[in-house]
């Protein structure tokens, strides 16, 4: 990895006004469990909704989505890629910077406040099992998004359309879908390492790793070629 690039990509994040964006969505959470925790409601009347509803369906994705996005996207808006892409670097360490970039500002964004909220409905090990499942959908949706970033001009737009279709609507609906939903792989992780009755897996352990991989590494192809493609003036061949 280009420590380089690296750098430059985590301090572009920080020093915009859309990583304002990461955090609404993870106070939110905590202040809804932290609302009912303190009304005395039992956790599984509302744990569920929080922490599936909101957090893996909604919170988690949509950090993804907005770092995903945002780590070459801007780049590529703004016309600052070619200072990168004028350089002498191979088009892999790039994208693989800018990949553990995402997926790092991903998984610390969502893991945090759901380990807490984790903490608080039940133990310090649901909370973990929260956790480490943050970090395998941060893995797969940077992956994702970081493809689409480079495969259309409107990657928020079709983000946006993947997550609520595909993953929220179909995968509710279509139980076959489910097999290609990284929520349901976070759901799975969080499952295996602290069952739990308020989470409820639909895809097998092996099935959910692998298939995160998938994502992760088909991303990364995906976005390496498509990188490659690109002229010094930003313009795709």
């Amino acid at each position: 990895m280009n420590l380089t690039i690296a750098g430059i990509t985590a301090r572009g994040l920080f020093g915009r006004r859309r990583f304002l964006l990461l955090f609404p969505l993870p106070v939110l959470l905590l202040v809804l469990t932290l609302a009912a925790k303190g009304a005395g409601v039992a956790p599984d009347h509302w744990a569920p909704s929080v922490i599936d509803g909101m957090g893996f369906a909604v919170m988690v994705p949509v950090i993804a989505l907005i770092v995903g996005t945002g780590v070459l996207g801007s780049e590529i808006d703004d016309g600052t890629v070619v200072h990168i892409l004028a350089k002498p670097l191979p088009r892999h360490q790039i994208i693989v910077a800018k990949l553990v970039v995402a997926a790092g500002i991903t998984a610390v964004t969502s893991a945090v406040p759901m380990f807490i909220v984790g903490v608080l409905v039940d133990s310090v090990r649901f909370g973990v099992a929260l956790a480490v499942a943050c970090l395998v959908a941060a893995l797969g949706y940077s992956g994702v998004f970081l493809a689409m970033s480079l495969l259309t001009r409107r990657p928020v737009l079709v983000g946006l359309l993947y997550v609520l279709i595909w993953e929220a609507l179909l995968g509710n609906v279509l139980t076959g879908t489910r097999v290609l939903s990284i929520h349901q792989y976070a759901l799975t992780v969080t499952h295996a390492i602290a069952p739990n009755d308020l989470i409820k897996a639909h895809v097998g352990l092996p099935a959910a790793i692998a298939m995160t991989g998938v994502f992760l590494v088909g991303g990364a192809l995906l976005a390496i070629d498509r990188l490659r493609s690109f002229s010094v003036a930003g313009e795709t061949s």
